[in-house]
């Protein structure tokens, strides 16, 4: 019951599902990357990656001081079929703007 909540309660915030959808489609995005393209303070947009992280429909990983998110894969039934319904929704979704690169480069 406690992870049905916790799936169920992630995607109760528009936010929170145009970021799902974002990476979804996107593949693996750095925070940064995150951060430019959704005009986000850092602060807010590690709470909303902590809770699709915890709901179980992110996987995180850390290469160097970036932290990059993409959809965990395998997902089980449950958190696909809802990712499938997301992915209907017409949800306007910023652009990428890759800022890591360019942080990387200078």
């Amino acid at each position: 019951m406690d992870i049905f909540l916790k799936t169920t309660s992630a995607l109760n915030d528009e936010t929170r599902v145009k970021l799902l959808k974002f990476i979804n489609i996107n593949g693996k995005c750095c925070v940064c990357d995150l951060e430019n393209s959704f005009d986000m303070i850092q602060s807010r947009l590690s709470r909303h990656l902590k809770i699709l992280k915890e709901a179980g429909f992110l996987n995180v990983q850390r290469e160097g001081r970036w932290a990059y998110y993409s959809v965990r894969f395998p997902l089980d039934e449950f958190r696909n079929s809802c990712i499938k319904e997301i992915n209907t929704l017409q949800i306007e979704l910023p652009v990428l703007k890759k800022a890591c690169e360019t942080k990387e480069n200078n």
